[in-house]
């Protein structure tokens, strides 16, 4: 959805206009959750944190200020909303080992290729950091610029394209592009 298409469905929404809000959902439902579950990692978590965001959307309609770059406005509200549930929940999320059970008699550069052409997507990108990871994920799911991502993270751009790059050289390490 463009920049216009989006400030119209605002102005619709401001005047109690519920199908605005719906082509907003059906546009930017897949978005915003992954940038919630990128944040929480717990799926009923980001499905309960994505529906907030769409009913808070429908409350901020009339605050809502055009022509600013309306995906990164709802990424910085869709990311400090999960932000705000891990704050008040305190939870830990705990991250899983992974075990190697091969035996010795096995060479260790035989295991460490076995083990990582065996390794998932998702499991190599849970052996990121989680800073980059959020970039990662903001940049290749969220398809924003490194600057959008600066700003919704509120961190320099170098430090976002150090993070990306850092995070893309052991994507590569593990077979991954």
């Amino acid at each position: 959805m463009e920049e216009k298409q989006f400030d119209a469905c605002m102005e619709r929404m401001k005047s109690g206009d519920k199908g605005a809000l719906h082509e907003i959902y059906e546009t930017y439902l897949g978005y915003i959750y992954s940038i919630v579950f990128q944040t929480v990692s717990n799926r009923e978590d980001a499905e309960d944190v994505t529906s907030e965001f769409f009913m808070k959307l429908w409350r901020l309609a009339d605050t809502y200020q055009g022509g600013n770059g309306h995906r990164t406005w709802m990424a910085t509200i869709a990311r400090n909303m999960a932000v705000d549930l891990i704050r008040k929940t305190k939870r830990e999320i705990l991250i899983e080992d992974f075990a190697d059970t091969r035996t010795e008699t096995v060479s260790d550069a035989c295991v460490e290729q076995e083990v990582l052409s065996d390794m998932s997507l998702r499991q190599v990108l849970d052996t990121l950091k989680p800073s980059e990871r959020e970039v990662v994920h903001l940049k290749i799911m969220g398809e924003l610029t490194f600057q959008e991502i600066a700003d919704i993270l509120k961190i320099p751009l170098g430090t976002v394209t150090w993070r990306y790059q850092s995070a893309i050289k052991k994507l590569r390490r593990y077979g991954y592009e």
